[in-house]
């Protein structure tokens, strides 16, 4: 497979605008041709501490610049393999607009650019903003048919309500597990003291949620907790940055000690892209000002980038 070194522009990273990846930038929602479609949610009044992650997209995206270089697809030594060829269309809608105060409206707006990239036949891959912007994601796919939901965190995010609010980034999960397409939950990364009580917990399984700490993940090993996934589920990943260790990504609003490393995620995204049809993700709650190496933001480009070449690599797009 060919690079583009040897012609045209060296571009490299810090050279141009950051688009995910420099892919193309395709502001007419109507005019979506891709097989994966980048949209950005910078929203983060949902948030109950910390905010920033409103710049969540921006840097996800400027530190995506980084894998950007000519190569035809990137080869891994390891698995030797190609990943993300020419031949797999990702396209960059930009982002939702963003109505400050208003959840409501601002939720619609990500709603519309998930359903514009789902009826476009494209993957729907929306950079956080808070996890509040999974709401509406899910909202989307209400004429999908049925979806099982992988969350990767250290919150169950699994409140109904709180003095009124139940689009926050505390309730993301209930909200899911209120829909009739979304058949059950599967909450990996779960520890420490949570923001969700002891209620909330016994409702979550109640309504179909299995959920893992990281050291019952540890402790089961990937391909046990891969079996944990129902056979055959279409599955939607919401991942939310702070199911790391804050050792590797501090660059967000809720830290939470005794996270997941790299490797660990990596290889459990890699195992479900393998075995299951994956019909949308979101990456939540990246607030790059928190954390000055940037390191937080490049780690989550270079988890969506492997993502999305695992996807495609199973998909025969090699």
């Amino acid at each position: 497979m060919a690079n583009s070194y040897d012609s045209g522009r060296l571009d490299l990273p810090f050279v141009g605008i950051s688009t995910f990846g420099k892919r193309p930038y395709q502001p007419d929602w109507d005019a979506l041709e891709a097989d994966v479609a980048i949209l950005g949610a910078p929203f983060d009044a949902g948030t109950q501490w910390r905010a920033g992650a409103r710049f969540g997209p921006r840097g996800v995206r400027e530190a995506s610049t980084l894998f950007s270089f000519g190569h035809a697809g990137a080869y891994d030594h390891e698995d030797d393999a190609t990943y993300l060829p020419a031949s797999v269309r990702i396209v960059d809608m930009g982002d939702a607009d963003i109505i400050h105060t208003d959840t409501e409206g601002s939720h619609a707006n990500i709603e519309a650019g998930v359903r514009a990239a789902l009826k476009a036949g494209a993957l729907p891959v929306v950079i956080g903003g808070d996890h509040s912007v999974n709401i509406p994601c899910i909202r989307a796919f209400d004429d999908q048919g049925d979806i099982h939901v992988l969350q990767i965190d250290a919150h169950l995010d699994f409140v109904d309500e709180r003095h009124g609010v139940r689009h926050g980034h505390g309730n993301p999960m209930r909200r899911a597990a209120e829909q009739s397409y979304v058949t059950g939950l599967t909450q990996v990364g779960i520890r420490n003291v949570s923001s969700t009580a002891r209620e909330g917990y016994a409702d979550a399984r109640a309504m179909g949620s299995d959920i893992i700490s990281v050291r019952q993940a540890r402790k089961m090993g990937t391909q046990a907790l891969l079996a944990r996934i129902p056979l055959g589920a279409r599955i939607y990943i919401t991942l939310d940055i702070d199911a790391f260790c804050p050792s590797i990504a501090p660059g967000t609003g809720t830290p939470s000690h005794g996270g997941f490393l790299y490797y660990e995620v990596l290889e459990l995204l890699q195992g479900v892209a393998q075995g299951h049809e994956i019909v949308g993700i979101d990456l939540v709650e990246v607030a790059p000002d928190y954390d000055p190496t940037g390191s937080t933001t490049v780690l989550a480009a270079q988890v969506l980038l492997n993502l999305l070449g695992f996807i495609f690599y199973a998909r025969g797009m090699e």
